[in-house]
């Protein structure tokens, strides 16, 4: 059952990030993949320098394996735990091509299955690039779900079956954009800036309200 002050906390979540899309960059199924592991404790931002460097020479499981996963380390060096992001990379890629024929599967339950692979890069793979409705919770989302009283969990799990309860199926993937870019731009994980918060006056948490 949603509480009304949840209503109007999406509501304006809605209307003020309406049209968020992700700020990964990638021109394919596999990209995507790519960068979504590479994210993992790091920005998009930093993200998006290290695979415009990677992408241009190695952008399928082929020619990830014929770079090797030594230079691999060397080019997402900036990225953060590159030896064991080169590693999964590398061994998604020989198991993509081994079972998949190549491809990214759409499935949840077979991307799980890949390397480094874990509900949140799924979940991203599956809404972003399959279209499939789908909530993926990463330090934001986990964050800001609990913050605002949307959906409290100790584990990502637990937030991401919380807001499945309370947000129509059709806007999971949208909402969790949302979510993102408000993390992002004003409800930070320190100092948020609920001073300029748009759901200053509604949430349970607002040091304002």
């Amino acid at each position: 059952m949603i509480e009304n002050f949840q209503r109007e906390e999406l509501n304006i979540l809605e209307e003020t990030y309406r049209g968020a899309v992700p700020q990964l960059k990638f021109d394919s199924v596999f990209e995507l993949l790519v960068a979504v592991i590479l994210s993992a404790q790091c920005t998009d931002k930093r993200v998006n320098e290290v695979t415009k460097i990677l992408f241009p020479i190695a952008n399928t499981p082929e020619k990830i394996l014929q770079l090797g996963q030594s230079k691999l380390e060397e080019i997402i060096r900036p990225c953060g735990y590159f030896r064991a992001k080169a590693k999964h990379i590398v061994e998604t890629s020989k198991l993509l091509l081994s079972d998949y024929g190549g491809e990214v599967p759409s499935e949840f339950d077979e991307l799980i299955k890949l390397p480094g692979v874990g509900r949140k890069t799924a979940n991203v793979v599956t809404s972003v690039a399959f279209k499939n409705p789908a909530i993926a919770v990463d330090t934001h989302v986990f964050r800001l779900a609990n913050r605002m009283k949307l959906a409290e969990g100790k584990t990502p799990l637990e937030v991401e079956t919380g807001l499945q309860k309370i947000i129509p199926r059709e806007k999971w993937s949208d909402a969790h954009h949302w979510l993102i870019w408000h993390g992002r731009e004003i409800c930070s994980a320190r100092k948020p800036k609920c001073e300029i918060c748009p759901l200053s006056k509604v949430c349970p948490s607002s040091s304002i309200a």
